[in-house]
């Protein structure tokens, strides 16, 4: 079973920056659309950035717009997210996400299909 192993979650402080990767075994990576998403407890899971397979289209959250960079090296097999100015409403467990479909709501959870298990981070005020 393929696996979507997130990292580079941790405590930081508001203001400060990390970057999440996402690494996966699977040499068909290219092949998948990507996303990260958030979620808090006793929260729906949230929307935070996806890219194309190729890397050429990347949307955000409206949230993130501006502080947050989606990038992905297919030879590698990893996807990143580049977290800048963070703020506290940025805490949460991050997940990535994949999807082969050909038509999505890259908003949606529902449109992926495979999921990593989670990296926590949490930004003090």
């Amino acid at each position: 079973q393929v696996q979507l192993v997130e990292s580079g979650g941790g405590l930081v402080q508001a203001g400060g920056s990390l970057r999440l990767s996402c690494e996966t075994s699977d040499r068909t990576f290219s092949n998948y659309k990507m996303g990260w998403f958030r979620q808090v407890p006793g929260k729906e899971r949230d929307f935070v950035s996806a890219i194309s397979g190729g890397g050429s289209i990347t949307t955000y959250a409206d949230s993130v717009k501006g502080r947050f960079t989606i990038s992905r090296d297919n030879a590698k097999n990893t996807m990143y997210l580049q977290m800048n100015s963070l703020k506290p409403e940025d805490t949460a467990v991050y997940y990535c996400a994949r999807t082969r479909r050909v038509y999505i709501q890259w908003q949606q959870p529902d449109d992926y299909d495979d999921w990593g298990q989670g990296t926590q981070v949490t930004v003090s005020s």
